[in-house]
């Protein structure tokens, strides 16, 4: 059984670069390993070329927090001198900041010159005609295998001078992807953001004054979930529940069982983080880290779908001397242990740059945007605060996996009419979350938003079941407001069966079968459609905590 395909659901471009040799180490080769085409999976070699090298050293002078570490085919003593379109050269401290936005273009347009080129631009240029053509939007992935490339900042990519780059561009939505992953499970769609935020050690000078460092901590926590949880300029027909518990300096063992009692969608850290062989190290407390790869096992077992880290360098590979290490940074080991999605810092960003981010951002996911819809979104916020003379908006690294489409929360209906202000699951807030839920097998679970849930065989249903003795359209489950109902009374539904072999439910008589009819729902309620020997569901209404 599956839920039906959301409207957002859009193309893809898989891209793959590698060294082709460790003796060769300036050749590399492209690989489209996706496409929306058949003819689309081109291969293409390339030479990692001396401008590329110089554009990219010069970048890091400028902009990298962490210095600069050891890149191939540029000895790390030697940082050359760049030379831009217009003659001019690396600026002393007192020349214009808009050196610093040239070169981000400088490195961009090189950047796509190199890996889009040949039939990479043509497989690119033929996907995005498709999706224009089917009008929606492409989704482009980059897998990059060497780690010494990891670090460049490829969503400052842009075709011409003046043209957005890519990982602005809201038809080209951008992210970084690994073929290294374990499967992803199908966890279904939410009604609901819930977030559990943790504030970890934040790496500043110890002080005496322990209390003063705790009000600290706790205006920090309560500053971000503020953020999160704010409802500031969000649509009123698109809000939805957003849920922020907060844990300060947790212990490992803490954390975990947290994760393990409560259901989230949305793992939130703040805090000292440092790149280390196994995915990064997170300073819970000063003592007390949790590494990536124990973090990754406890968010997949607990059906975590998106990890959000507002620590440095999330997105870095650890090194070994000179070499980085292959699939180290957090976002990566996440990645590959099944995580849906991860977005990590490339670099250390400022607070207030962070905070503006994670503000539109959270704002981008509870209006129901796919998380790379909402990066984006929140990228083009920074870029109008600070300017392309800062690289704030692109220090935020997506990670997703190749599986995933982005989607955390149901889709916005288009074919149900709701009174103004009404739920349309009873009163005039969204107190009740009601679904269906697989008894057998995995303990699948289905919501039903807006009071209405359509179950049959054909795809356009909300509910589709594959079974032979499934009706097309087989049945729908609905809401029907009491004439008596009371403002914090649970919702009244129904289910109205359509098929040719009906429908059954189980009473306190035992198993029993409508057909063509319509019967009341309570919460516990078992059904199977269409046969005896169907899928076991069962039909539930719960509260939701508190907004």
């Amino acid at each position: 059984m599956t839920a039906s395909m959301s409207s957002s659901e859009s193309l893809c471009l898989w891209l793959a670069l590698d060294r082709l040799t460790a003796a060769d180490p300036e050749h590399y080769a492209i690989w489209v390993l996706k496409s929306p085409y058949p003819s689309g999976h081109v291969h293409h070699d390339r030479i990692w070329n001396h401008t590329l090298s110089q554009a990219w050293q010069t970048w890091q002078a400028m902009f990298s927090l962490r210095g600069l570490p050891q890149v191939p085919h540029v000895p790390s003593a030697y940082v050359p001198q760049l030379v831009l379109d217009d003659g001019s050269e690396t600026p002393n401290a007192s020349q214009s900041n808009s050196y610093s936005s040239r070169l981000m273009q400088h490195l961009g347009l090189n950047l796509w010159q190199w890996l889009f080129d040949g039939p990479v631009q043509s497989s690119l240029d033929h996907s995005c005609g498709i999706a224009q053509g089917q009008n929606t939007v492409m989704r482009l992935r980059l897998e990059v295998r060497d780690p010494e490339l990891i670090n460049v900042p490829w969503e400052i990519m842009q075709s011409q001078p003046g043209r957005q780059a890519v990982a602005l561009n809201p038809q080209i939505l951008f992210s970084r992807t690994t073929s290294d992953v374990d499967p992803l499970a199908d966890w279904g769609l939410d009604n609901g953001l819930k977030v559990l935020l943790v504030v970890g050690h934040d790496d500043c000078p110890a002080t005496e004054d322990r209390a003063k460092a705790t009000l600290s901590l706790e205006q920090e926590a309560e500053l971000l979930k503020g953020i999160l949880e704010s409802r500031k300029d969000s649509r009123p027909g698109q809000r939805v529940v957003r849920q922020v518990d907060v844990l300060l300096q947790p212990s490992p063992a803490d954390l975990i069982k947290h994760l393990e009692r409560y259901r989230y969608n949305v793992f939130f850290y703040a805090g000292h983080g440092v790149p280390a062989p196994d995915g990064g190290l997170l300073f819970l407390q000063p003592d007390a880290t949790l590494n990536g790869t124990e973090l990754a096992q406890v968010l997949t077992r607990c059906r975590v779908k998106l990890a959000v880290f507002n620590t440095c360098w999330g997105a870095q590979p650890e090194r070994s001397g000179q070499q980085a290490i292959p699939r180290s940074s957090l976002a990566e080991v996440l990645l590959h242990h099944g995580v849906p999605a991860v977005l990590a810092m490339r670099d250390s960003i400022a607070d207030e740059e962070a905070l503006s981010f994670i503000q539109k951002f959270a704002q981008g996911l509870a209006e129901r945007k796919p998380v790379d819809a909402a990066v984006a979104l929140a990228r083009q916020h920074l870029l109008t605060l600070y300017k392309f003379n800062q690289p704030a908006w692109t220090l935020p690294v997506l990670y997703m996996h190749p599986d995933f489409d982005g989607e955390l929360l149901t889709p916005m209906p288009t074919d149900i009419t709701c009174l103004p202000g009404d739920s349309g699951i009873g009163g005039s807030t969204n107190a009740y979350a009601i679904s269906l839920r697989e008894i057998d097998g995995n303990g699948k679970t289905w919501p039903i938003y807006r009071g209405l849930m359509r179950v049959g065989r054909l795809p356009d249903n909300d509910l589709v079941i594959a079974e032979p003795w499934v009706s097309s359209k087989h049945a729908e489950i609905f809401y029907r407001r009491a004439a008596n109902e009371t403002e914090s009374a649970a919702p009244t539904y129904f289910l109205r069966d359509f098929s040719r072999y009906g429908t059954y439910y189980l009473s306190e008589q035992g198993w029993q079968q409508i057909h063509r009819q319509e019967i009341p729902l309570s919460s516990g309620t078992q059904l199977r459609f269409g046969s005896s020997d169907g899928c076991l569901l069962e039909f539930i209404i719960e509260p939701t905590a508190p907004a």
